[in-house]
């Protein structure tokens, strides 16, 4: 063979080792990295785009698609511990000419963590307002997306702020009183009594931790690598201690309760989506909010647990996308009438 073919195919070999060998070596060592960087690629993928807003000296991260227009803007909140980036797998599923903002709440991610911060529902819910008279996002009335802990800043700041929304969407939402109790708080009443409350289930501290937090959260049962598993332990745990302070913050009496306490205020066009099998908050949360919001569109998904945005992105975004239209159609009707 001549040397220069040869020479060739060595090149072109260690070309392609490298960037493979680079993926095995983060997978086994760092999966905290790979993950970093599959939430960059996807967000890349998508078309969603990175920016910060200052509000005095406090800064929100967000990320955004689209341009506002004639079809309202859409805000997500995300739930606890969690980040912007836990909406992409509904973002796949919207139209890229929507106006979709996705922000870090408060304390998390890329937003500002400070300790002398209000982290109560009702504290969340007045930071939220900052950000969306930072990126003026209230010009006109925008639809508002909150799911979890994010469920409850959503339907306070509705209660709130009324005139900020057009409408809202509540997924399986913190801050109500349930008659029924879920796995999660049977598993807080035997670590409050066992008194080792830090031990809450949301903050795992290993892969065992993980995997079982997933369990709990999830009624589709994912197969996850070990390597994964630590690889997402491995990013939570310096925030971990962030994580209880917050935690303990909003389970506080304060805020336990704070969309229910609330919710007789909401004027807003409502949609709630819940999973039936959901261990985290009972579903019966649902009929809660039903029989208090006055134009309530309830929606209760079949085999899903808590983490709706995950197990059922493409029905949830569908769900979503139908309640614009008939909200849309009324809104004509109106005109017309």
């Amino acid at each position: 063979m001549d040397l220069d073919v040869l020479n060739m195919f060595v090149i072109a070999g260690g070309t392609l080792a490298i960037p493979i060998l680079a993926f095995v070596a983060s997978f086994l060592l760092w999966p905290s990295a790979l993950i970093r960087i599959y939430y960059w690629y996807w967000r890349r993928a998508l078309g969603m785009q990175v920016r910060y807003a200052n509000y005095d000296d406090y800064q929100f991260c967000y990320s955004y698609r689209g341009r506002p227009g004639y079809r309202p803007s859409i805000l997500m909140l995300h739930g606890f511990s969690a980040h912007k980036d836990m909406w992409l797998s509904i973002v796949k599923f919207l139209p890229k000419n929507l106006h979709l903002v996705c922000v870090d709440m408060p304390g998390h991610e890329g937003t500002t963590r400070s300790a002398l911060d209000d982290y109560s529902i009702s504290g969340q819910a007045k930071r939220i307002h900052q950000f969306v008279e930072c990126i003026k996002l209230n010009r006109k009335p925008f639809h508002l997306v909150g799911t979890s802990m994010g469920g409850n800043v959503a339907g306070v700041y509705a209660a709130q702020y009324p005139e900020d929304i057009c409408s809202l969407t509540l997924i399986c939402p913190a801050g109500l009183p349930s008659t029924t109790d879920s796995k999660f708080i049977k598993q807080l009443r035997e670590l409050q009594e066992s008194e080792r409350i830090d031990r809450i289930p949301l903050i795992p501290s290993t892969p065992e931790e993980m995997a079982d937090m997933l369990k709990l959260c999830s009624y589709v049962r994912f197969k996850v690598p070990q390597q994964i598993l630590q690889g997402l332990v491995d990013v939570r745990i310096p925030h971990n201690d962030f994580y209880r302070k917050l935690f303990l913050e909003i389970a506080d009496e304060k805020s336990r309760h704070s969309l229910h306490e609330n919710m007789s205020k909401i004027k807003a066009p409502t949609q709630v989506i819940w999973g039936k099998q959901d261990q985290v908050l009972d579903v019966s949360g649902a009929s809660v909010l039903a029989s208090a919001i006055p134009d309530c569109h309830m929606y209760i998904l079949e085999n899903c647990g808590h983490s709706v945005v995950v197990e059922r992105p493409r029905k949830t975004a569908n769900l979503i996308l139908e309640f614009l239209a008939l909200l849309h159609s009324m809104d004509n009707n109106k005109k017309q009438a």
